[in-house]
């Protein structure tokens, strides 16, 4: 870890004037509160405070509002590349405590360390590698975003047909010159839709560098006159946007999920697909938690539709991937909208349930298609995903009474404001009939 003289002869070294400090609130929307290095005495003795109801995106406002502190993680400070190379900006990324230096409970990232650290108290340790797409849309003449795009590239196509393939060169160089190791990048299956993979890293930080991302893709896609979009279904008729998450459990250093025997699920890979899909409608309120995301779920053009695993298929929840000498287990139903502190801290939480009561994961839909069709269905939509959220005292475990009942709150109201909104297509459907 870096001292705080370190951090200070970097600044000065490198001619940083701005230093933003960054946090996430409950949704995971990035916050920031940019400082000088004059105040960075202070912000590195973690005395700088803000309002708690900075937390909850003005959703929630405590009746009696306390402040608290940003404590920035010190090996989080990188310097963005895409900024002024006189007088640089760099950032923190922080935790959020209490006066006393105790985390604050309601904070996501504090949410996913605590989880971290009961696995590693068992000796666990979870790598996880995300694929990320987003779309890359035209702005309006006023810099607001649309969701227009004028090319028709699909599916790993190059350019000229592809119109972002100059933005997302520029994204993953910026993205490696901040430390991130890129996997790779393509164009995906919709117009004006790509995809940037990462290199798996640990939980935390994996969680730490999507909140990055998603700051650097947005910045970058500006600078091309772009507005980079995480919405999972901005468009009709197109694919949406998915986060599948790749996830490797290591214990002593070995990859628990991985047999030698082609075929054979190992006790922990078994007990982790059978917790997910256990807790599943739940999970869908952290991982799927806009009511935008249940339109992608709902048609089942390459997202899943169905609660259920596989070793081979697009449809179902998880998918088991057995190499010669290692094995992933990947979640395909996560969006890129989702809070990564929250989503990986239920998830890891799920599976660490399924594989501590020995939960049986069912029949593997590859061996037998028919069975696909009798696996239950994803929940319908947010309301009734924040409902069995509600109802699963794991998720209450993990994430804490009072998290999960603003969060809830949240979404209920989230969930109104959608039904008491007259859509274009009900105009289109019904005016001329009734």
């Amino acid at each position: 870890m870096r001292t705080k003289q370190e951090i200070m002869n970097l600044i000065e070294e490198e001619d940083v004037e701005f230093i933003r400090l960054q946090f996430t609130d409950m949704f995971g929307n990035l916050k920031n509160v940019a400082v000088t290095p004059g105040q960075m005495e202070r912000v590195l003795s973690n005395r700088y405070t803000f309002e708690e109801s900075a937390m909850y995106d003005n959703s929630f406002v405590p009746k009696k509002e306390k402040s608290l502190y940003l404590h920035p993680d010190p090996d989080s400070f990188v310097i963005l590349p895409w900024r002024p190379q006189m007088g640089k900006v760099g950032k923190f990324i922080c935790d959020v405590c209490q006066e006393d230096g105790t985390p604050y409970a309601e904070s996501s990232r504090t949410v996913l360390k605590r989880v971290v650290e009961e696995a590693a108290q068992e000796g666990y340790t979870f790598m996880v590698d995300p694929e990320c797409e987003f779309f890359l849309f035209h702005t309006d003449d006023n810099g607001m975003p649309t969701t227009v795009t004028h090319e028709r590239a699909g599916y790993m196509d190059v350019g000229p047909a592809d119109f972002g393939e100059n933005a997302r060169r520029d994204m993953v160089l910026n993205l490696e010159q901040m430390g991130f190791e890129i996997e790779s990048s393509h164009h995906e299956k919709s117009p004006a839709q790509h995809e940037i993979d990462f290199e798996e890293a640990e939980g935390l930080t994996m969680a730490d560098s999507i909140i990055t991302f998603k700051f650097a893709i947005r910045s970058v896609a500006k600078r091309f006159g772009l507005y980079a979009t995480f919405m999972p279904k901005p468009q009709n008729d197109t694919h949406g946007s998915g986060m599948h998450l790749n996830i490797t459990l290591y214990q002593n250093g070995k990859n628990v999920f991985h047999s030698d025997k082609k075929g054979e699920l190992t006790p922990e890979a078994a007990g982790f697909i059978g917790g997910i899909l256990a807790h599943a409608p739940a999970l869908c309120a952290v991982t799927n938690p806009i009511v935008n995301s249940y339109k992608r779920l709902q048609t089942g053009a390459s997202a899943p539709n169905r609660i259920g695993y596989s070793s081979c298929g697009d449809n179902v929840f998880v998918n088991l991937h057995a190499e010669k000498d290692n094995t992933k287990i990947e979640l395909r139903f996560p969006d890129p909208s989702a809070n990564p502190y929250l989503a990986f801290a239920a998830c890891f939480a799920a599976g660490l349930d399924g594989i501590r009561n020995h939960m049986d994961p069912g029949r593997d839909v590859a061996e037998d298609e028919a069975v696909l069709d009798m696996l239950p269905l994803v929940p319908g939509t947010l309301k009734e995903a924040t409902e069995a959220f509600r109802k699963d005292p794991l998720m209450t475990k993990t994430l804490g009474e009072r998290l999960v009942e603003r969060y809830c709150n949240a979404k209920d109201e989230e969930w109104m404001a959608y039904m008491s909104c007259v859509s274009d297509w009900e105009v289109q459907q019904y005016l001329h009939k009734m």
